[in-house]
């Protein structure tokens, strides 16, 4: 059987990311919103949204029960120092809790995370992880490599 952990990430979260358009919608206000404080603009791709939610979904997945604030540090980024004279080192900043906090809501409603009764966070649903082994499945057949020949 073929989970989430074999199929490699990046081709995994496209993939993932064309089935979640047909349960969740962007909001109108993401497409100019930035994606954490230490961004000067929102984002250029046209399916950020969606890429977000699959990476959410994904990152629920593999460190679930997990919340807002772990998310959002974990899609932070450098912020600060200075560039030109090398004098002080980066500093983090943590990504867009707002973005965080809608896709969970979203991808609750869609049946794919919950929370469970402890209230520790969320947690992928048994549809949510159906989901994620059903598409890296798919990813994995796409995928012309011999060396993955054993998994399918």
């Amino acid at each position: 059987m073929v989970t989430l952990y074999d199929a490699p990430a990046d081709a995994l979260l496209e993939a993932l990311a064309e089935e979640l358009a047909d349960r969740i919608e962007e909001p109108d206000w993401a497409a100019v919103a930035k994606s954490g404080q230490g961004r000067e603009f929102p984002p250029e791709q046209e399916d950020f949204w969606y890429v977000r939610a699959a990476s959410v979904l994904r990152r629920v997945a593999i460190d679930g029960p997990v919340g807002v604030d772990r998310l959002s540090t974990h899609y932070g980024s450098p912020k600060g120092g200075s560039t030109r004279y090398q004098v002080a080192p980066n500093h983090r900043s943590d990504g867009s809790r707002k973005v965080v906090r809608t896709v969970l809501q979203q991808l609750e409603e869609a049946g794919l995370v919950e929370r469970p009764p402890n209230d520790e966070g969320r947690v992928v649903s048994s549809e949510g992880r159906k989901l994620l082994d059903t598409t890296a499945g798919e990813v994995l057949e796409s995928l012309d490599r011999p060396e993955l020949e054993r998994y399918v």
